[in-house]
């Protein structure tokens, strides 16, 4: 693969048929975790100039994946990818500057290049772009957007933007507080594994905050949250292991290891 990027004035044509079956191909063996094979299709199509597969060579350096880690080469590769456009290479050059990783860092411009893929369509960009309205510390706090990002995220099954809605309602950003609105979204972020919507589950459920107070499922939630590296649940934990008896503390800990269903979409 070669690994500086070049113009593309004179790429062959790639017949779009071809080209995807090339990138499902490449997609398939990092699947399985052979990036040395993805980046053998990646690497001559990014040359070509195809954005996906530019931002893809990016990622890879970013990540040390199938190549040593070189930051220098993600920019540019990511960068390539973020002129031509492309969503995810926006994204991903955006966590760069968000980093400091490969050039200095800056957090208006990261803002920007979320915005850009954000309003492209891309779920993890309009995440990024909501936590950022709500911090306010790079750019300015607006609730109201976070909020409209954090559903278009949500809407798109990204789960921790689900959590940061519930947290909304739960707050009371720029909306009534709502506590069963609150404890709804972190129902549907927990269930697709996000830990601290696990952890806000828990406590609703310990509280009786817009949700049945259960003791039990309760501690099963902080439990998973806990397992799952959120810093939320330990503050519940003690509360929770003091409403139960032992019997319950072991029902709760045995629903806390059973695999999470499937969510609906």
């Amino acid at each position: 693969m070669t690994s500086k990027p070049s113009g593309a004035a004179n790429s062959p044509v790639i017949i779009e048929a071809d080209l995807a079956e090339r990138m499902a191909e490449a997609y398939d063996a990092a699947g399985r975790g052979d990036y040395h094979a993805a980046l053998a299709i990646w690497g001559p199509l990014a040359q070509a100039g195809v954005a996906r597969a530019q931002n893809n060579v990016g990622a890879c350096f970013a990540e040390g994946r199938g190549v040593e880690r070189d930051f220098g080469l993600a920019v540019r590769w990511l960068t390539l990818a973020a002129e031509a456009l492309d969503p995810v290479g926006q994204r991903n050059l955006a966590a760069l500057y968000f980093k400091g990783e490969g050039l200095e860092q800056d957090h208006t411009r990261a803002a920007e290049l979320y915005r850009a893929a954000a309003e492209a369509g891309d779920g993890p960009a309009q995440d990024m772009l909501s936590w950022m309205l709500l911090e306010g510390d790079s750019i300015a706090l607006d609730a109201i957007e976070a909020r409209h990002w954090a559903v278009a995220a949500a809407e798109q099954g990204v789960a921790s933007a689900m959590t940061r809605l519930g947290m909304i309602y739960h707050n009371a950003l720029e909306v009534d507080r709502d506590p069963a609105a609150a404890a709804a979204w972190w129902t549907k972020a927990a269930a697709r594994g996000d830990a601290d919507g696990q952890a806000m589950l828990g406590a609703a459920h310990l509280l009786g905050a817009g949700v049945p107070r259960d003791g039990i499922a309760a501690l099963a939630w902080l439990l998973r949250a806990r397992a799952g590296g959120s810093p939320l649940a330990e503050s519940f934990l003690k509360a929770a292991h003091r409403t139960l008896s032992s019997e319950q503390i072991a029902a709760a800990q045995r629903q806390a290891v059973i695999p999470l269903p499937k969510p609906v979409p």
